[in-house]
């Protein structure tokens, strides 16, 4: 009996779909694995002897959690089970968020990378680095849990590629486990509310971290004059004006106030807060937020 189209072209076509998924994910994890080396690789600063074994609290089980990881004699005096967290566990986690808003695929010039391909390169590398220095790391939205190893830098690659049809990405803290670390990493161009709620969290929680802009130069200097045509990234938005040059006084006011906002509010939870721009070095950024990490 012959096989029918569906059976003998769908599996064809799947794979054919997921090699496109996966065909960024190598160039891009070796492309961040060659920027990690730009960071001095050794004992890693967040390493504090005698803090491997203490007890730091239960939390409730999750799908990931291996059998031998659950704490029986806590878990019998309950209905579910709990696991142990050892403080170390919590000290070198770090939580990752990078905006996949279709405002980050912007670049003023095809001889400059979208803001999405150099956030995403840095957030990767960073990842790199503190695995390599002994530390799990994690999505902050919780769709991947703080974990170390080769397959854990896969899948944030994976997952780190994936964009929305929104303009703006919004920041969680489902992922941020207690006295931990975080990285968000955005044009922080969109409303700032939710960035203001995730911070405040994280800080009530503990977690401390660091704040990356990325930003087009034509971002920064709006180098524009005479009829000009404004439209988001997802076209969800669009102005003309014939006057483009009039507007840019009030454009880099508006700029200024949201960057003064965000480094107030950095300082306000104990976060770190700086700029990136496309045309600059990634290395530069890269060791930025591993000196930003480090400061307790």
């Amino acid at each position: 009996m012959s096989a029918s189209p569906a059976t003998t072209t769908a599996p064809l076509g799947l794979r054919g779909r997921a090699e496109d998924l996966a065909s960024p994910l190598p160039p891009l994890l070796a492309e961040a694995e060659q920027l990690a080396q730009t960071v001095l690789m050794g004992e890693h600063g967040r390493r504090r002897a005698g803090a491997g074994s203490n007890f730091w609290q239960y939390r409730a089980a999750q799908p990931y959690d291996t059998a031998r990881a659950i704490d029986w004699r806590r878990s019998g005096r309950a209905d579910q089970a709990f696991v142990q967290e050892k403080e170390w566990q919590i000290a070198q986690s770090v939580a990752l968020w990078v905006d996949d808003g279709a405002s980050m695929g912007f670049a003023s010039t095809p001889k400059l990378p979208p803001k999405s391909d150099r956030a995403r390169l840095i957030a990767l590398a960073i990842a790199v680095v503190l695995t390599r220095g002994g530390e799990r790391v994690g999505l902050a939205d919780a769709r991947l849990p703080p974990r170390r190893g080769r397959g854990q830098l896969s899948r944030l690659a994976q997952l780190l590629s994936q964009d929305t049809a929104e303009d703006h990405g919004a920041p969680e803290a489902k992922g941020l486990a207690p006295q931990s670390r975080a990285v968000l990493v955005s044009d922080f161009l969109g409303p700032v509310e939710p960035v203001e709620t995730m911070l405040t969290a994280a800080a009530d929680r503990g977690v401390r971290g660091a704040l990356l802009q990325v930003l087009d130069p034509a971002e920064e200097a709006f180098p524009y004059d005479g009829r000009t045509i404004f439209e988001s990234m997802s076209g969800a938005l669009r102005h003309e004006t014939l006057k483009a040059g009039d507007l840019r006084d009030r454009y880099l006011q508006r700029l200024a106030e949201r960057r003064d906002r965000l480094a107030d509010l950095a300082r306000a939870t104990g976060w770190q807060f700086s700029t990136h721009r496309t045309s600059d070095s990634a290395a530069s950024a890269l060791l930025w937020l591993y000196a930003a990490l480090e400061r307790r």
